[in-house]
């Protein structure tokens, strides 16, 4: 028998906001995250925009030392996931450790950490490079990291699946508890790679936005779309068994009832044109969840705001919901916070909780002329007051990694 799996605990950092409320407040008063870059001097770059974290104090959750020996992206995840822990009250709460698993996401990891070393091993020979520096760039160390921090001894994993990957995780954390295997799941997704190799990158590759007007920047479904915006940050979820929340009393935030992956199986970075791959990992998550296309209310979309994929996604939500698509609000929060790339789904998610909790879908910030080819309702102009019982949040990755997952409001009778 599938068991049921609720959220009961969140925590984020990102450019909108340091912890949870703080992001929901700049959402619901429309505050745009993106800024010119201030982690390095951009005279060189076409690209001058970007969604960095703000006044994060990292003492106020380190050490000085665990400053100095973690990457960015690291104590990004540890922040999120102490925030999510204390929100699902359980710091002090006694748990079966073997039970009790993490799962956190990356796209690229240890960015900043790879590139000093480099320079370091160039300007002072390689008996200079740092003993850290091997933990501090793999991406499975954000998970390493937290399972020490809050005594995880279950699985302990993580997903690289470029952009899908904080969705990913959530999803596979997901059936682990709904299939017995662990009770209770730290999952999401960090990132890092606002840095002059990672901005470069995508930079030489075409995917980013060239200008230099922060509210004209990151426009996902608008006609005028040029490229995406880089964000960094950390999105962390508590799930965990209904009965082992209920038995402790907890303040469930929502249900996670479906996921779905697929694959394009077509190019490298470029998603499959008629969205077929998309949908597919949609009909999956559907079909996880064993709801039928109309009882989804709002979609938080991948949403990127390049060519491409607004427009692929756009088919591929037709593809999945047919007649509903027109039916139901779908937004881009990306407009928001930039693109957090493996951290994404997992800020989205959480975004996803509180669009349920308080019957609020957010607008899709700074967008105005909506492109013809991405013609849904993409809450276009303002916010709104909905109903919201039911949200799909959609995650696409280089690869052709599709992920989605489906949240719905707690209700103990289903």
């Amino acid at each position: 028998m599938k068991r049921r799996v609720v959220i009961t605990g969140m925590g984020t950092v990102n450019p909108i906001g340091n912890d949870v409320q703080s992001m929901w407040n700049s959402i619901q008063n429309n505050v745009c995250g993106i800024d010119l870059i201030q982690a390095f001097d951009t005279s060189e770059y076409k690209v001058k925009l970007a969604a960095e974290v703000k006044d994060l104090d990292v003492d106020a959750y380190f050490t000085k030392r665990e400053v100095q020996f973690n990457d960015r992206f690291t104590m990004f995840a540890r922040v999120a996931a102490k925030q999510a822990m204390a929100d699902a009250g359980l710091v002090d709460h006694e748990l079966n450790r073997d039970r009790f698993g993490v799962i956190i996401g990356s796209g690229i990891g240890g960015l900043a950490s790879l590139e000093n070393a480099k320079q370091n091993l160039n300007d002072r020979g390689p008996s200079r490079i740092s003993p850290y520096f091997i933990p501090m760039t793999l991406i499975n160390l954000a998970a390493g990291q937290v399972a020490i921090d809050v005594q995880a001894k279950g699985l302990c994993s993580s997903v690289v699946t470029a952009c899908a990957a904080g969705t990913n995780a959530i999803g596979e954390a997901f059936h682990k508890i709904r299939d017995g295997y662990q009770d209770v799941m730290l999952a999401g997704g960090s990132e890092a790679a606002i840095t002059p190799l990672g901005i470069a990158g995508f930079m030489v590759m075409r995917a980013l936005h060239m200008g230099d007007d922060k509210n004209n920047a990151s426009i996902p479904f608008d006609e005028k779309r040029s490229g995406f915006v880089m964000g960094e940050g950390a999105g962390v979820l508590v799930l965990e068994e209904l009965e082992h929340a209920l038995k402790r009393n907890a303040n469930i935030l929502a249900e996670m009832v479906g996921y779905g992956s697929s694959c394009d199986a077509h190019h490298i970075t470029a998603p499959i044109e008629d969205g077929s791959g998309g949908a597919q990992a949609m009909i999956n998550a559907l079909d996880d969840a064993n709801l039928k296309p109309e009882a989804v209310d709002y979609i938080n979309a991948h949403g990127t705001s390049t060519p491409l994929n607004d427009k692929t996604e756009t088919k591929a939500v037709k593809l999945a919901f047919k007649d509903h698509a027109y039916k139901l609000a779908m937004s881009s929060t990306k407009s928001f916070t930039g693109h957090l790339l493996g951290a994404s789904g997992a800020v989205e998610a959480i975004i996803a909780v509180k669009a349920i909790q308080e019957d609020f879908i957010p607008q899709t910030l700074n967008t105005s002329a909506q492109d013809a080819e991405c013609d849904l309702d993409c809450v276009v102009g303002n916010s709104r007051t909905a109903k919201v019982d039911v949200v799909m949040s959609n995650s696409l990755g280089f690869g052709g990694h599709n992920a989605s997952i489906i949240l719905r409001k707690y209700n103990h009778a289903l």
